[in-house]
């Protein structure tokens, strides 16, 4: 056998003709399907066999049959198409959105209300994205997100972010009262946030929670008082452990409610303050994907509804 396959490219369209010959077992039929006329077709199978240096058909005035070593490359033909059709569409997917791997960060608190249906709309809208999630703090998940490492970031009101990341508001919360489940206020359904000026609060940290650490004390000091701190926590959870413990009350984002935490009681506060509002938003890069886009675009979708 000659080394003469450098001289012929497997193209497509060569595949295609070669497969249609093959199923009609005739070039006049395979010609006229193929809308092309019969010489310029015989002439491409002619120039295929020579650059496989192999007879793949056997010809008769009554048409043609395959080869042994035709069945067989019509075997692998086949499977080159499927396997290039398959690429293709693959890579139009991942262009388009609706396959690929992505990044997503997350704050713990978040991850029990809205990522639940996050993953259940994507599973059923963009089967092909394979979605990765990761827990952090905010200040982790968004720098995380700006250098690479991560595609997309769910974050509670974040203070500042990098002028390399957009922002994408997509909820809005009250913040509400949590207070020790015997406390007097607990079976209340609602109360102006003056009426804890007495109270003892578990304080967000400043650092680690600096969005909701301001709003408790500029939303307390237009309600005429200054928060007592009994404690400091630096998450959502710690704040959860201290008025559970009774030894003090704490604002909280409402969804927070949904938690089924053992000694908390919620009270809703009522007044159009907004200090009384904390924002659940997404960041990403500027030059995001596809993928990430669409992922927004679900979410957008679905928070309407």
């Amino acid at each position: 056998m000659t080394d003469m396959m450098d001289d012929i490219s497997l193209t497509k369209r060569l595949l295609e003709q070669f497969l249609v010959v093959a199923e009609e077992k005739h070039f006049g039929r395979a010609a006229e399907r193929l809308s092309m006329s019969q010489p310029p077709l015989s002439q491409s199978i002619q120039r295929l066999e020579r650059g496989l240096d192999v007879r793949l058909f056997e010809r008769s005035p009554g048409g043609v049959r395959l080869t042994a070593a035709g069945e067989a490359f019509a075997v692998d033909a086949r499977r080159l198409l499927d396997a290039q059709s398959a690429a293709i569409g693959r890579a139009r997917r991942i262009a388009s959105g609706l396959a690929g791997d992505v990044r997503v960060g997350y704050v713990s608190i978040l991850s029990h209300h809205y990522l639940p249906g996050l993953l259940r709309a994507a599973a059923e809208e963009l089967p092909g994205l394979r979605i990765h999630l990761h827990q952090d703090s905010s200040a982790a998940v968004a720098e995380m997100v700006r250098s690479g490492t991560l595609d997309l970031g769910f974050l509670r009101d974040p203070s500042r972010l990098s002028d390399e990341l957009i922002r994408h508001d997509f909820a809005v919360e009250r913040i509400i009262a949590a207070v020790p489940h015997d406390h007097p206020l607990a079976d209340v359904d609602e109360i102006s946030l003056g009426a804890l000026g007495n109270e003892d609060f578990v304080l967000p940290d400043a650092t680690q929670l600096p969005v909701l650490a301001q709003q408790v004390q500029l939303a307390c000091s237009e309600a005429g008082f200054t928060p007592r701190g009994r404690a400091v926590a630096d998450d959502l959870t710690g704040l959860f452990s201290y008025v559970a413990s009774g030894l003090c009350i704490a604002l909280l984002p409402e969804r927070l409610r949904d938690f089924a935490v053992p000694g908390v009681s919620f009270v809703m506060l009522h007044g159009a303050s907004r200090r009384l509002e904390t924002a659940v938003v997404a960041v990403r890069r500027p030059e995001a994907d596809a993928a990430v886009l669409r992922l927004l675009e679900l979410i957008s979708h679905r928070m309407a509804e």
